[in-house]
């Protein structure tokens, strides 16, 4: 018995030691649950930290959109005026008018402008009649119809690239050539713009006389003359212009002048006798000085005012200074009007993006002088050339950043020209002179524009045809 107890005594104290050395049953578990709420607790707080902090960039994100679309807006806004008159900030350019064709010639009629243009131009080139453009006209110069210049196309200006809030980099303004010759851009302040232009005329006439007696339809008693007259001109012209202010530009042309005219005459007499005539001249046109000046400042919904002025010396060889035969037939062609001219107009330009509608009128005022010449046998005395009214509409549009269209209608009144021939005084007709107007501008650099323009003639007394080809380039 003593060998079996000694072992139940000896087990009991260590079954004590093992339940006094464990801990309750709840003691560990309340630990555990103690420790994973303080962590559920410190991630909650850390949770709300990062919502608050995406609260808060979530402001700043809506704030920074709101700023975008402002920036957006006032990039829309810019990019309209831009496209329809070359308007910034800080430096406001806007298309100016035509100068209108020379008054006293059939085969010269021009309506700078861009519009220049709607001159729309490019360097564009929608400005005046420019010397020489046309045989004996008295302006003598053709400035362009069509170069809005009309011209350089403009691009969209980028978002800037720095945080919201700062103030957006300066823009730089484009040239918009999306008007016609006639009705370009003013050059910005300190910048230069030089211009080669060449202009093409073609004019042509067909004429018969009947002086007699029709006794029945087909039977003609009397003398019949039929006249046949091809007319070319050709003129080189250097254009420059200088931007003066933000709304002030002066200009400068000088052409020189080539012309070709070839006249074939029937007359039926006894018998029919045809003569052929050719005649050339070829020398210096009638130099040009104009200013242009911006009335009103560019705003949304409101038109555009540009008022023009030139000035044109009898430079080139007039009229009344070639030779003639002793029956008072010309040996030679001129290449300017032999008169002093001044003119002066204003165009309205009227933005609807994408576009821009132009209009203009101009009075040309020719200074009459003394000729004191005889020319074939007979003394020409006073001649006061006829002055004229001249009157554009059309609009430009700009296809592309870098390709623009322009159409218009242009015409002009000619008053009659005024002359004293051997004490008695003469009196020409009226003429009216009126063409459609059309021409493309492509843009192809920051500083080089390309300008193609036509005109129409839609009258008796306007050419046939003219086109200009010129490459505005700006310093």
């Amino acid at each position: 018995m003593a060998l079996i107890s000694a072992p139940a005594f000896a087990a009991e104290p260590a079954i004590a030691t093992r339940n006094m050395a464990a801990p309750p049953n709840g003691l560990g578990a309340d630990s555990r649950l103690t420790s994973i709420e303080e962590t559920l607790k410190a991630q909650d707080n850390r949770l709300s930290r990062q919502e608050q902090r995406l609260a808060e960039q979530q402001k700043a994100l809506a704030a920074q959109q709101t700023e975008i679309e402002k920036l957006r807006a006032e990039r829309d806004g810019l990019l309209a005026d831009i496209r329809a008159g070359r308007s910034d900030a800080t430096d406001t350019a806007v298309p100016y008018a035509s100068l209108s064709p020379s008054a006293d010639t059939t085969a010269s009629s021009s309506t700078d402008a861009t519009t220049n243009s709607a001159s729309p131009s490019s360097d564009g080139s929608l400005s005046g009649t420019s010397a020489g453009s046309a045989p004996g006209s008295s302006s003598g110069s053709s400035s362009g119809t069509m170069t809005i210049a009309q011209v350089e196309p403009m691009k969209p200006d980028p978002l800037p690239q720095q945080p919201v809030g700062a103030a957006p980099p300066p823009k730089k303004v484009e040239e918009v050539a999306a008007l016609p010759e006639h009705v370009g851009v003013l050059t910005p302040k300190g910048r230069f713009v030089f211009t080669p232009s060449l202009d093409y005329v073609r004019s042509s006439s067909n004429r018969l006389v009947f002086r007699g007696v029709e006794i029945v339809p087909g039977i003609q008693l009397g003398v019949i003359e039929a006249n046949d007259a091809d007319r070319d001109s050709a003129v080189g012209t250097v254009a420059m212009r200088y931007g003066l202010t933000s709304r002030l530009e002066v200009e400068a042309r000088i052409p020189y002048v080539y012309r070709h005219d070839r006249v074939t005459t029937l007359a039926q007499r006894d018998e029919t006798t045809t003569r052929t005539t050719d005649l050339d001249g070829q020398q210096i046109g009638d130099v040009e000085f104009s200013a242009r000046y911006q009335i009103n400042d560019v705003r949304p919904g409101r038109a555009i005012f540009v008022a023009n002025a030139r000035v044109k010396p009898p430079t080139g060889l007039g009229p009344y200074d070639v030779g003639y035969d002793e029956f008072g037939v010309a040996t030679s062609l001129s290449t300017g009007s032999g008169f002093w001219a001044i003119e002066g107009g204003i165009t309205m330009l009227y933005p609807t993006d994408p576009a821009v509608i132009f209009a203009s009128l101009s009075y040309l005022h020719n200074v009459p002088r003394d000729i004191n010449k005889e020319i074939g046998g007979a003394m020409v005395g006073r001649v006061d050339p006829g002055d004229s009214i001249g009157a554009s509409l059309g609009f430009g549009l700009a296809l592309n950043p870098r390709f623009s269209v322009s159409f218009g209608y242009s015409h002009s009144f000619i008053f009659p020209t005024k002359t004293e021939i051997g004490g008695t005084h003469q009196q020409s007709s009226s003429l009216q002179v009126g063409s459609l107007l059309m021409g493309w501008s492509y843009r192809i650099n920051d500083r080089m524009t390309l300008t193609n323009n036509f005109e129409f003639g839609v009258t008796s007394d306007a050419p046939d045809m003219r086109m200009v080809v010129a490459t505005p380039m700006s310093f």
